[in-house]
């Protein structure tokens, strides 16, 4: 069966959606000191769960829980002061700023993502997509109208055309929605959605019509049931034709509209909490390694260095009086 992480680096116990990945300390103060609360995409999840087990060896009294309820759930967790960090596969966005109620926060970069286009491996047709094919396929237009795989292309096959995708609640929705439609949120309603990208996986490593998309790690992870569809973004005129996610093609910018910044939230009660900080410049320094090994694409070392200085700027902010508005820059 498919799983989101080949090397399966932490245990992990399902309840409803949520995952539960602790490390549990002893109890009363001490415990309470050394808690970190984080949750939201499913995407950034195996960094994160890479590096909470390696922090693990080095603070193994640190107590580390995190779920996987989509970016717009964690971000949602994140304004009502329930999680310390959120995870998320895009920026915050300007109602979630306004919703939230501390009034400083950051975001960290922490590795890329090519967002991944796949099919099933018995697919023999679907080699290649444009942007403006998987529009017309995602588009709410498209709903109960575009339905077989010769409405696409007409040489492809009479065939019904099974869709796969992030939920709603995901930000790996939002970024899909806004990069190839054209409008966040503005999709077809008629396909199979899920916060949880192992189902996604398994729906289209299971069923040879199935079209599908998701964070790059989770077809690493499953590369043997999944092959990769090349996106040709015909809009940008550099004629690199059809290309496939890659640390190459994400680095230079040609895997287009698909390549993306993974992002780690912090906020300004959390972040003036030492246990925070110390785990947070201990995933920095780590991210690059973890993101390699998990599927993702690392951050070359001058944009690490970057984040870290960031990281550096806001913990120093986060001991100062709260400004009237949340003002801290989503995004770096």
């Amino acid at each position: 069966m498919p799983v989101s992480n080949a090397k399966c680096r932490v245990g992990q116990t399902w309840f409803g959606g949520l995952v539960g990945l602790a490390l549990l300390a002893g109890c009363g103060q001490r415990a309470d000191s050394m808690r970190i609360r984080l949750d939201g995409s499913s995407t950034v999840y195996p960094i994160t769960e890479a590096v909470v087990e390696e922090y693990a060896r080095v603070q193994p009294a640190a107590r580390i829980t995190v779920g996987v309820s989509g970016t717009g759930g964690g971000f949602q967790k994140f304004s009502r002061q329930e999680i310390d960090l959120a995870n998320a596969s895009r920026p915050i966005s300007a109602s979630e700023q306004r919703a939230c109620r501390q009034a400083r926060y950051a975001g960290l970069v922490v590795a890329y993502d090519g967002l991944a286009v796949v099919v099933n491996p018995a697919n023999t047709w679907a080699r290649t997509l444009t942007v403006a094919e998987l529009k017309r396929i995602w588009e709410p237009a498209a709903q109960h109208r575009l339905t077989r795989w010769n409405q696409v292309r007409p040489e492809w096959p009479d065939a019904e055309i099974h869709l796969f995708g992030a939920g709603t609640a995901s930000g790996t929705y939002d970024y899909f929605t806004q990069a190839i439609v054209g409008t966040a949120h503005a999709s077809r309603g008629d396909y199979t959605a899920s916060e949880d990208d192992n189902v996604l996986v398994q729906g289209v490593a299971t069923d040879r019509l199935a079209l599908g998309f998701f964070g790059f790690a989770y077809y690493a992870a499953n590369r043997a049931a999944l092959r990769l569809v090349a996106i040709d973004d015909e809009r940008a005129d550099n004629g690199a034709g059809p290309v496939a996610p890659s640390l190459a093609t994400v680095e230079n910018k040609t895997y287009a509209p698909l390549s993306r910044p993974l992002l780690l939230y912090v906020s300004g009660p959390a972040a003036r909490r030492p246990v925070v900080q110390a785990f947070l410049r201990f995933y920095l320094a780590q991210a690059p390694r973890l993101a390699r090994e998990v599927g993702y694409f690392p951050l070359p070392a001058a944009e690490v260095r970057r984040q870290q200085r960031r990281l550096a700027q806001f913990v120093a902010l986060a001991g100062l009086p709260a400004p009237a508005a949340a003002t801290t820059p989503p995004t770096p």
